[in-house]
């Protein structure tokens, strides 16, 4: 049984009437009160994650307008930033059970807090569910006071938290933040090359960002990042940027409620890799270990295998609901039915193991460069391969199932990351990425020489709407691209490709 249970941080209303936000409050408090080489300080622990310690302008930490006020000294030894700091794992399959590990690390150096302070030794981290009823998509309130209630100044105030509009009126827009991503049946793609990243991303080593996100990642998370960071036209918030994240004590309210979407999802009956580069962890082939201080002085090594299941770890969740996907076989169905399929004795499911049979079905080369007024692109078809796509359309059945097809905005690149854009195929929605991360993935210098990153959407929708209004025989798809706000004159946001990929089943 667990020990722990996690609880929404909006019970009593999101203020310190709830005393789990108090007590978090009080503990991170604590924490910020040491100093950045101590392994159980505040600021050492948003090190880990990602760090900005030695950067002298924005974002460096010594520019970060207060409060908090960060540290950039004492700096611990090399050996020990090598060991601890700048771990995070983005646009990676481990993205999931990286993320548990470190919230399990920091819940565990808060309750140390909370219990020094004559706090309850039950004490477990909160989530904000922004998905919940009744306006939960607002920040908690007692992230906005200045003051805690006995009149000391609040450790979750921050200043640099600007929100979707920049005017610090933190709120999470639904949609386009979703909880599609729970719809998902594969956690990753069958391989490193299948358009679909799946639910936890892509097959990886140990990656500290750039490339492609899962679904998971893509939305909510990066888009929850965005929305509450934002800017002010001249500075960008702490959640927009990985570097600054976690320093922000809403980043672990945010990502715990990612880590209770991972296991609603593994609770609907979906399973994680049982591949032993995913269970074993990127130590295993010889890369940088998962590592985590403890409060008690010892280091905490640990794998995904470690972390695969809430039955193996001492919490749980006082609730696990999340939007109620539509069985896979109803949504096939559907589908089937509006192309005109004809009916068939064949089982349900019978004909739907993935073949894995991607190809590019077009693309517009050349970068594209995104500017307040947008960027636009047509990508040119290869005449066989569409017609691939439409005779598999026209010819849909059971036993043939009909194409799937995904849109992707290569090499993203650019110095900003509190941006959305929104994408359209021939003047239809295809949906709506965030670019957290895109200017550290960006940076030539960076671990994956500045690839920036690459966002997918499936436009099956969109593709079977131009089969029925029959205007699929075209050469080229329209493609524009939106900005969410306006672009600053002295930005770089620039598009690599846009690609269009066919995925048999």
């Amino acid at each position: 049984m667990a020990t722990y249970t996690r609880s929404n941080a909006w019970n009593q209303g999101g203020t310190f009437d709830n005393e789990n936000l108090l007590w978090y409050a009080r503990g991170v408090g604590e924490m910020q009160s040491r100093e950045l080489n101590d392994p159980n300080s505040w600021w050492f622990f948003a090190a880990i994650h990602g760090e900005y310690v030695g950067v002298a302008n924005y974002p460096g930490w010594g520019s970060i307008p207060g409060p908090p006020q960060v540290p950039t000294s004492p700096v611990p030894s090399q050996g020990v930033k090598d060991q601890f700091w700048n771990q995070c794992q983005h646009q990676s399959w481990y993205f999931p059970p990286w993320h548990r590990g470190y919230l399990l690390a920091l819940e565990a150096q808060v309750r140390a807090a909370v219990v020094r302070l004559g706090g309850p030794d039950c004490w477990a981290l909160p989530y904000w569910n922004y998905f919940g009823p009744d306006d939960q998509f607002d920040m908690p309130p007692a992230f906005a006071q200045e003051e805690l209630p006995g009149g000391e100044a609040n450790p979750l105030f921050v200043t640099a938290r600007f929100g979707p509009n920049g005017d610090g009126n933190i709120f999470i827009p639904i949609p386009p933040v979703s909880q599609a991503c729970q719809n998902n049946d594969i956690y990753t793609g069958s391989s490193p090359v299948t358009p679909r990243p799946g639910y936890g991303g892509p097959q990886t080593g140990f990656w500290h960002g750039g490339g492609r996100s899962g679904n998971l990642e893509s939305n909510p998370h990066n888009q929850v990042h965005v929305d509450v960071g934002g800017d002010n036209n001249v500075i960008w918030g702490l959640m927009s940027d990985p570097g600054l994240a976690a320093l922000d004590p809403i980043f672990y309210l945010h990502h715990c409620n990612i880590d209770r979407m991972w296991a609603a999802w593994n609770a609907k009956g979906n399973s994680n890799p049982t591949d032993d580069a995913w269970l074993d962890g990127p130590a295993a082939s010889g890369q940088r270990e998962f590592v985590m201080p403890m409060p008690d002085g010892t280091t905490w090594v640990f794998t995904p295998s470690q972390v695969n299941s809430l039955s193996q770890l001492d919490y749980t969740y006082d609730d696990l609901s999340t939007v109620q996907a539509q069985p896979a076989e109803r949504v096939l169905a559907q589908r089937l039915s509006r192309l005109g399929a004809t009916p068939t004795d064949t089982a349900p499911g019978d004909a739907m193991a993935n073949q894995d049979d991607s190809e590019l079905v077009g693309a517009h080369d050349g970068a594209l460069e995104i500017k307040s007024s947008g960027a636009r692109a047509t990508v040119r078809l290869d005449t066989n391969v569409r017609r691939k796509v439409s005779d598999s359309l026209r010819m849909a059945s059971r036993k043939s199932l009909p194409d799937l097809v995904y849109l992707r905005l290569e090499n993203v690149r650019g110095n900003r990351d509190a941006h959305k854009l929104t994408v359209y195929v021939n003047e239809q929605a295809a949906g709506t990425v965030a670019t957290f991360g895109l200017r550290r993935a960006s940076q030539k210098d960076g671990q994956h020489g500045g690839e920036g990153l690459t966002f997918e959407l499936d436009i099956t929708g969109i593709i079977d709407n131009l089969h029925l209004d029959e205007s699929l025989d075209a050469d080229s798809l329209d493609v524009k691209v939106m900005p969410s706000k306006a672009v600053p004159d002295d930005a770089e946001f620039t598009i690599g490709r846009v690609s269009v990929y066919r995925e048999g089943q």
